[in-house]
């Protein structure tokens, strides 16, 4: 299991991912699943990826094969953010028919999840959701966030706290508290973790940042976190057990 998610806003894009694939008491594999594909001064493109990891690594592959290849269609031929979506997930569903047969034989799951996030010039940032099918969903100001893999864990904080005027590097701390609280409680999910900010017309990824196992900023958000959390915790009254009544006397019913 993975997680991995990206934000969007007026501002800019942050994405972060864990590095996490496979999690048992004698074997825990590490494997990068966050890129950086732009190129800089034009476009920026940033991918994202969870599921069957050979699957995925086939994907990326095509990618820049297609790229070295200068295809007719690659990821810096294709003129807006829609198409490249339409093109990751083609390719996703060619190695998924192609490998799916020999896969399903040991019952193995073939699917995967990309998020695709940047700016080409001329458009505004996007961000989108690519599905094992191939079709997929976009960001919107009322919908800032995409996840994919183990995401109930770190959504809460997401749907708290940002909002699509927040400032970009508060996007980035907040995508750092969302995974470790996955980490903290589901152990399919852990480091190093990968996170980008990409900034709105700049056309290129600035700011970059792997944070390994043990990293002192980590330790320190985790242990603000949980102290921040305790103390709202403990802010809060009592449940009240009387029933409220009004003036006839008739419980109060609170939905």
């Amino acid at each position: 299991m993975t997680y991995c998610l990206g934000i969007i806003n007026q501002f800019g894009i942050v994405v972060a991912a864990d590095s996490r694939t496979n999690a048992g008491v004698d074997h825990i594999s590490t494997y990068k699943k966050l890129f950086d594909l732009s190129l800089p001064g034009e476009r920026a493109i940033i991918i994202c990826t969870s599921g069957n990891l050979s699957v995925s690594q086939g994907v990326l592959t095509r990618l820049n094969r297609d790229i070295e290849n200068q295809e007719k269609v690659n990821l810096h031929s294709l003129g807006n953010m829609y198409d490249i979506a339409q093109y990751i997930g083609s390719k996703s569903r060619e190695i998924q028919e192609q490998d799916r047969p020999w896969l399903e034989k040991d019952n193995i799951d073939c699917s995967c999840n990309f998020l695709l996030g940047g700016q080409i010039k001329g458009e505004a940032p996007q961000l989108y959701l690519i599905y094992p099918q191939g079709n997929f969903i976009q960001a919107t100001q009322e919908t800032p966030f995409l996840q994919i893999g183990e995401t109930k864990y770190g959504k809460p904080i997401l749907d708290r706290t940002i909002t699509y005027t927040t400032p970009l590097e508060a996007l980035a701390k907040c995508a750092l508290l969302s995974i470790d609280s996955t980490m903290k409680s589901n152990i399919s999910v852990g480091p190093p973790i990968n996170i980008l900010m990409y900034e709105t017309d700049s056309f290129e990824i600035r700011n970059k940042l792997e944070l390994r196992l043990g990293a002192p900023y980590i330790a320190k958000i985790r242990k603000l976190w949980e102290e921040s959390v305790r103390q709202a915790f403990e802010a809060m009254p009592n449940i009240e057990w009387e029933p409220e009544v009004n003036d006839s006397g008739e419980d109060i019913l609170i939905d």
